[in-house]
């Protein structure tokens, strides 16, 4: 594995599998407090709408997965921030209209594309400089966002309406968390595929809620875990020459099996 790192896409596949793996035990931390965990795979097949303008249009399909999954998260907002109960019925939507709006505007698409099949399975080998430099501005964003308005947020993430009577904006905080959900969904499918993502965003905090007695401390223990679990997959990937995604994946739940093997009573 040691000879691997004298490879660029491997050091690449290194660094943005750390990134993304932080980001998803910060986000994904929030998306399970806020249970709204169905809202992973809802922006994750949305997104295809995204995938298929992109194609269609013949600009970066990232760019084109990355606006679409905003343009829905912003929408979700819109029709759940008062009636969180039909959060899952409102995704089960825009689920269903943005992978139909992607599987059209692929039909009209002439030709086959390579980046699509990289997109559903993942794509970590194929990181690309400009890939990195996105997944640090978002970090980047995430931790500013989470330094000046962790309390509101977590407010916002536990009791809208009380946070409402404390004169919190709830409405900004809430499209905010939805938003940043949404871009850090997008980029964890650079990694895993589309298929994976959520396991990508829940298996770690589903060990790290165990284990924590905060948001912030479940934030922390899972990103190390996301990380933990990404570099083991890459190395199972690299030795025995398997789909990369997959292999995270695998690793992860097969962790988690364990650990719910001696921990189920806990």
């Amino acid at each position: 594995m040691l000879e691997a790192l004298e490879f660029e896409f491997m050091q690449h596949a290194i660094i943005a599998g750390i990134l993304v793996s932080i980001i998803s035990g910060i986000i994904g931390s929030l998306i399970v407090v806020n249970r709204m965990v169905f809202l992973a795979g809802g922006i994750a097949h949305s997104s295809y709408g995204g995938i298929g303008l992109a194609i269609f249009f013949g600009f970066d399909i990232f760019f084109g997965a990355s606006l679409f999954a905003v343009a829905c998260a912003i929408l979700v907002s819109s029709f759940t921030l008062h009636n969180r109960d039909r959060i899952d019925t409102i995704i089960g939507l825009i689920w269903a209209v943005g992978m139909a709006i992607g599987v059209i505007f692929v039909d009209l698409s002439s030709g086959y594309n390579v980046d699509l099949m990289s997109y559903l399975f993942g794509s970590i080998l194929a990181v690309t400089s400009q890939d990195l430099y996105f997944m640090a501005i978002l970090l980047s964003v995430i931790i500013f966002v989470l330094m000046f308005w962790y309390r509101d947020i977590l407010s916002v993430s536990y009791d809208i309406e009380y946070s409402s009577l404390l004169g919190i904006n709830v409405k900004f905080f809430y499209t905010l968390i939805l938003i940043l959900s949404a871009l850090s969904v997008v980029i964890a499918i650079k990694i895993v595929g589309l298929i994976l993502v959520i396991a990508m965003v829940t298996i770690p905090v589903y060990i790290a809620e165990k284990l924590s007695s905060s948001l912030l401390s479940m934030m922390i223990i899972s990103g190390i875990l996301a990380s933990i679990f990404t570099l083991m997959g890459l190395a199972l990937s690299y030795s025995y020459n398997l789909s990369s995604g997959a292999s995270i994946i695998l690793v992860s739940a097969t962790i988690l099996g364990i650990f719910m093997l001696f921990f189920r009573d806990k």
